[in-house]
């Protein structure tokens, strides 16, 4: 996370730094106070606490909430004490990364509302080197990680099924290769697809864009030979009747790619 954040504030401050408070502020110091200023799940209180370190050692961060906490208008999140020039210098990188997590726990909190018992993941649709941060949040909002990325799961998708030829084909290279080493998951588009994955010995089986109908046969026909997981156009209006197929997971891709930034403010 360091080089994160230090690559964040190089970003906005460059080589010559904050010039607007350089000018204004020497040895001034100050408390301000970090509020909530939405409704929701807070994330990111450990990154904050870094960006105004690299800053300035000397700043004192508390926060009077934890990562996880639900969060109302006019809360009260944290209190930053020191230069005044540091606190604003470091201010809105932050913010920045404050609003974002924060803004991905929400929403996954608000999924899992939604899913009536079937487990929300996230999946690898996040910012390029945000990823572990991202993956943070959504566990922040009551949601589980897939895989963290191509190294730690198997996943045969579309492509890799028309490319090797069929499912029977990819899994089995698979196994070839790595043995039981890793869980195998297949994309199924169709029912037939499902028994096939199915036949192969899947450890989870993702039904790719299927209808409620299919979804639901789908589910039966797997039993309790496979795990299921449910894909594509979820949205939380659907949530309730994908997890009424009876689906073991429902991944969502709009958790990480599709956020709105939490409102917060740094007030004297």
């Amino acid at each position: 996370m360091t080089k994160l954040v230090t690559r964040a504030l190089k970003e906005d401050l460059s080589e010559t730094g904050d010039i607007t408070s350089q000018a204004i502020f020497t040895t001034e110091k100050d408390i301000f106070n970090l509020v909530s200023k939405d409704s929701g799940i807070l994330c990111g209180s450990t990154t904050v606490i870094e960006v105004f370190n690299e800053v300035d050692a000397e700043i004192s961060v508390n926060f009077l909430k934890n990562d996880g906490d639900e969060l109302s208008p006019g809360a009260l999140v944290a209190v930053i004490s020191g230069k005044v020039r540091s606190i604003l210098t470091a201010e809105r990188t932050a913010l920045n990364f404050l609003s974002h997590l924060s803004g991905i726990a929400t929403k996954t909190h608000k999924y899992t509302l939604a899913a009536k018992g079937a487990v929300i993941l996230d999946t690898r649709k996040t910012i390029p080197g945000l990823r572990e941060l991202e993956k943070y949040a959504v566990a922040c909002g009551g949601g589980q990680n897939h895989r963290m990325g191509l190294y730690d799961m198997v996943m045969i998708k579309d492509n890799h099924i028309d490319a090797a030829g069929g499912i029977p084909q990819a899994v089995q290279r698979i196994r070839d290769m790595w043995g039981d080493t890793y869980r195998i998951e297949v994309e199924a588009r169709t029912l037939e697809e499902v028994r096939v994955a199915l036949d192969s010995a899947a450890d989870r089986i993702m039904l790719d864009n299927m209808s409620l109908r299919m979804m639901k046969e789908a589910v039966r026909m797997v039993g309790e030979t496979a795990e299921t997981e449910a894909s594509g156009n979820v949205t939380i209006e659907r949530l309730p009747s994908i997890a009424d197929t009876g689906v073991n997971f429902i991944s969502v891709g709009g958790l990480t790619h599709t956020v709105t930034a939490f409102d917060f403010s740094l007030r004297k």
